[in-house]
Protein backbone atom coordinates (compact mmCIF):
# COMPACT_ATOMS: atom_id res chain seq x y z
CA UNK A 1 0.00 0.00 0.00
CA UNK A 2 1.24 3.73 -0.82
CA UNK A 3 -0.33 5.45 1.72
CA UNK A 4 0.23 9.15 0.65
CA UNK A 5 -1.42 12.95 2.52
CA UNK A 6 -1.87 15.85 0.09
CA UNK A 7 -4.80 17.44 -1.37
CA UNK A 8 -7.50 16.56 -3.63
CA UNK A 9 -7.42 19.92 -5.90
CA UNK A 10 -3.12 18.65 -6.85
CA UNK A 11 -2.79 15.51 -6.82
CA UNK A 12 0.87 13.84 -6.31
CA UNK A 13 0.26 11.03 -9.53
CA UNK A 14 1.24 11.39 -13.03
CA UNK A 15 -1.15 11.43 -15.75
CA UNK A 16 -3.30 8.14 -16.57
CA UNK A 17 -1.78 6.49 -13.60
CA UNK A 18 -4.70 4.53 -12.14
CA UNK A 19 -7.50 1.45 -13.45
CA UNK A 20 -9.81 2.66 -10.93
CA UNK A 21 -10.55 5.41 -8.23
CA UNK A 22 -13.30 5.26 -5.66
CA UNK A 23 -14.15 8.04 -3.75
CA UNK A 24 -16.63 7.69 -1.25
CA UNK A 25 -18.43 10.82 0.86
CA UNK A 26 -15.68 13.00 -0.02
CA UNK A 27 -16.82 15.64 -2.94
CA UNK A 28 -18.97 17.78 -0.15
CA UNK A 29 -15.56 19.07 1.61
CA UNK A 30 -13.29 19.48 -1.34
CA UNK A 31 -12.73 23.29 -1.44
CA UNK A 32 -12.80 22.86 -5.35
CA UNK A 33 -14.47 19.94 -6.39
CA UNK A 34 -14.49 20.66 -9.54
CA UNK A 35 -10.92 20.56 -9.87
CA UNK A 36 -10.54 17.79 -7.53
CA UNK A 37 -13.13 15.85 -10.11
CA UNK A 38 -10.44 16.94 -13.07
CA UNK A 39 -7.69 15.95 -11.30
CA UNK A 40 -9.21 12.44 -10.85
CA UNK A 41 -9.89 12.20 -14.76
CA UNK A 42 -6.24 13.29 -15.18
CA UNK A 43 -4.77 10.81 -12.80
CA UNK A 44 -7.40 8.06 -13.99
CA UNK A 45 -6.56 6.28 -17.38
CA UNK A 46 -8.69 7.14 -20.66
CA UNK A 47 -10.27 3.11 -20.02
CA UNK A 48 -10.09 3.07 -16.25
CA UNK A 49 -13.56 3.46 -14.10
CA UNK A 50 -14.55 6.14 -11.55
CA UNK A 51 -16.94 4.90 -9.05
CA UNK A 52 -18.31 8.05 -6.59
CA UNK A 53 -20.72 6.65 -3.60
CA UNK A 54 -21.77 10.50 -2.66
CA UNK A 55 -24.02 12.51 -0.53
CA UNK A 56 -25.60 15.64 -2.88
CA UNK A 57 -28.96 17.69 -3.25
CA UNK A 58 -31.68 15.52 -2.73
CA UNK A 59 -34.15 15.09 -5.71
CA UNK A 60 -37.03 15.20 -3.01
CA UNK A 61 -38.06 19.03 -3.83
CA UNK A 62 -38.80 20.03 -0.29
CA UNK A 63 -35.74 18.20 1.29
CA UNK A 64 -33.44 20.03 -1.30
CA UNK A 65 -34.94 23.05 -0.19
CA UNK A 66 -34.18 22.28 3.36
CA UNK A 67 -30.89 21.64 2.50
CA UNK A 68 -30.58 24.82 0.65
CA UNK A 69 -31.48 26.70 3.47
CA UNK A 70 -29.03 25.14 5.75
CA UNK A 71 -26.42 24.57 3.75
CA UNK A 72 -23.75 27.17 6.07
CA UNK A 73 -24.61 25.47 9.23
CA UNK A 74 -23.38 22.37 7.80
CA UNK A 75 -20.30 23.92 5.97
CA UNK A 76 -19.53 25.89 9.63
CA UNK A 77 -20.35 22.26 11.69
CA UNK A 78 -18.19 20.14 9.06
CA UNK A 79 -17.42 21.37 6.30
CA UNK A 80 -19.79 19.46 4.65
CA UNK A 81 -21.34 21.60 1.24
CA UNK A 82 -24.72 18.78 1.57
CA UNK A 83 -26.66 20.45 -0.97
CA UNK A 84 -24.21 19.91 -3.85
CA UNK A 85 -25.80 18.86 -7.51
CA UNK A 86 -22.93 15.81 -7.85
CA UNK A 87 -23.88 14.48 -11.51
CA UNK A 88 -23.33 18.11 -12.69
CA UNK A 89 -20.01 18.29 -10.85
CA UNK A 90 -18.71 15.09 -12.25
CA UNK A 91 -19.92 16.39 -15.71
CA UNK A 92 -18.71 19.85 -15.70
CA UNK A 93 -15.14 18.05 -14.55
CA UNK A 94 -15.35 16.81 -17.95
CA UNK A 95 -16.06 13.18 -16.23
CA UNK A 96 -18.42 10.79 -18.42
CA UNK A 97 -21.23 9.47 -16.34
CA UNK A 98 -22.41 5.56 -17.51
CA UNK A 99 -24.51 4.96 -14.62
CA UNK A 100 -26.10 6.50 -11.43
CA UNK A 101 -28.52 6.11 -8.95
CA UNK A 102 -30.21 7.97 -6.29
CA UNK A 103 -31.02 6.45 -2.53
CA UNK A 104 -32.41 7.71 0.66
CA UNK A 105 -34.66 10.39 -0.16
CA UNK A 106 -32.87 11.04 -3.46
CA UNK A 107 -29.33 11.98 -1.30
CA UNK A 108 -27.04 9.35 -2.12
CA UNK A 109 -25.56 9.42 -5.22
CA UNK A 110 -23.92 6.18 -6.81
CA UNK A 111 -22.02 6.91 -9.64
CA UNK A 112 -20.18 4.73 -11.94
CA UNK A 113 -18.04 7.22 -14.87
CA UNK A 114 -15.03 7.19 -16.87
CA UNK A 115 -12.48 9.89 -18.06
CA UNK A 116 -14.00 11.88 -20.84
CA UNK A 117 -12.77 10.71 -24.25
CA UNK A 118 -10.67 13.95 -25.65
Amino acid sequence: MDLREGGAESLDFTNNSFDTVISSLSTCSFFNPITALQEIRRVYKVDGTILLIEHGRSSWNWLGKYQDRHVHEQIEQGGCRWNQELQNLTREAGINILHADRALFGIFHSIMASPAKA
